[in-house]
């Protein structure tokens, strides 16, 4: 790094990786240029990018990589249980550049097509049918966490149904991807967290191949030992590890902000009742105004890339992109950018990503939300949030993001 790099880095910005004002800093960071350098966990510098269009051009540019193996000189330096690494460096098809992401990507892709995720409809409507059923249990006026009893429930055993996993694994594999994406746990907690669900997923894996059955997971160990095309066991956990988790960790966030706005902005759900709104509707500006997935870490320049403004990211400089920024960006939606409103009617958002790494799991994703919206209030359509407690905090990630509870009284008195 050059010295006058160097001086520069020191006036960086420090991400907030607790996520307190999130939306206020990507405004900050949108505001001060196409790019900006921000700090990260163990002083690590990377490029922030919270514009729309600077986005689009960069996940469509060949010259970006994902692949921090080939592509980020510093990679070496970063230390074990790194916050941001377990996303940032997958060995899967997710990290991978050029002709080895594509066929990684192609492997995985008819399972997620709107065709096959469309078939998956009766059994996320009957899922969430026996969630929300269990509702009309709750006495008049009291109150249950969305979160808890619905978001996470569903999209857990949906994805968790389409892998094959054991019941067993399931609850150290949930706990798990909620530690991972947690970016102010500690490089020891982190370690800890991923050993534990690289056990998890090695026992799932092992299971998969001693009894193979229609399922994502023996597809997965499959390719494993298929000859030169096969993966490693460090690459088969990888990929189970990004399929559970995106999976998971998107639906449950969209899903729990999607009940929240509609609670905090009653009127539209009076428009969904009459019928002048769609669900469809719903989930589009949710994911606009609090995409579930926010900073997704990292791409890596293979040479100079000039963005104009005096801005230029060197070959090998990591950089972030803000996805959930993208929503807001005033360029993009220049009318009330940071108001939630299901009737506007241009709902651009790059909540799933943009280019050749655009979420595989996006149609999923966004039909457990549809699902859910119309069970709970097709069969709770007075539901109200609970006034008596404060407002939920949000997640402790700027790779997700959304309420880590939102009580509801689904029976108000």
């Amino acid at each position: 790094m050059a010295p006058d790099d160097a001086r520069d880095d020191q006036r960086c910005p420090v991400l907030d990786m607790s996520a307190r004002t999130l939306h206020q800093q990507n405004a900050q960071l949108r505001s001060a240029g196409p790019a900006v350098r921000v700090e990260l966990p163990g002083g690590i510098i990377a490029w922030s990018v919270t514009r729309g269009s600077v986005i689009r051009a960069l996940t469509g540019d060949p010259r970006i990589s994902r692949d921090p193996r080939k592509h980020w000189p510093d990679l070496p330096s970063v230390p074990e249980g790194w916050p941001m690494g377990p996303i940032a460096f997958q060995k899967n098809f997710f990290n991978y550049y050029g002709s080895e992401h594509r066929s990684g990507r192609r492997l995985m892709a008819p399972s997620f097509s709107p065709r096959r995720v469309g078939a998956l409809r009766p059994g996320i409507e009957a899922t969430a049918a026996s969630l929300v059923g269990a509702f009309h249990a709750l006495a008049p006026g009291e109150a249950v966490d969305i979160r808890r009893a619905l978001s996470r429930p569903l999209t857990m055993t949906v994805i968790c149904d389409l892998f094959g996993v054991p019941d067993a694994l399931r609850p150290t594999i949930g706990r798990g991807m909620d530690t991972q994406i947690t970016t102010t746990a500690t490089n020891e907690q982190m370690t800890a967290s991923r050993a534990e669900i690289n056990a998890a997923l090695s026992e799932l894996l092992a299971i998969k191949r001693r009894e193979p059955g229609p399922d994502l997971a023996s597809d997965v160990a499959a390719v494993e030992t298929s000859g030169e095309d096969g993966r490693s066991e460090e690459e088969s956990r990888d990929t189970l590890f990004l399929m559970l988790g995106a999976g998971y960790e998107t639906a449950v966030n969209l899903i729990t902000s999607a009940v929240q706005a509609l609670l905090t902005h009653p009127r539209y759900l009076a428009l969904v009742r009459e019928g002048a709104l769609g669900w469809t509707d719903v989930v589009e500006e949710t994911l606009r105004h609090e995409s579930p997935a926010m900073h997704i870490p990292l791409r890596y320049p293979l040479e100079d890339i000039d963005l104009g403004e005096g801005v230029v990211i060197r070959k090998g400089e990591p950089v972030l992109l803000g996805f959930g920024a993208a929503g807001r960006d005033p360029e993009v939606h220049p009318e009330r950018p940071d108001d939630f409103d299901p009737t506007r009617p241009d709902k651009e958002h790059l909540a799933f990503g943009y280019g050749p790494h655009f979420c595989l799991g996006a149609p999923l994703a966004r039909l457990e939300a549809e699902v859910a919206l119309a069970g709970l209030f097709g069969a709770f359509p007075d539901a109200v949030l609970d006034s008596s407690r404060p407002q939920p905090a949000r997640m402790e990630s700027v790779i997700v993001t959304g309420p880590c509870e939102l009580w509801v009284v689904p029976r108000p008195v």
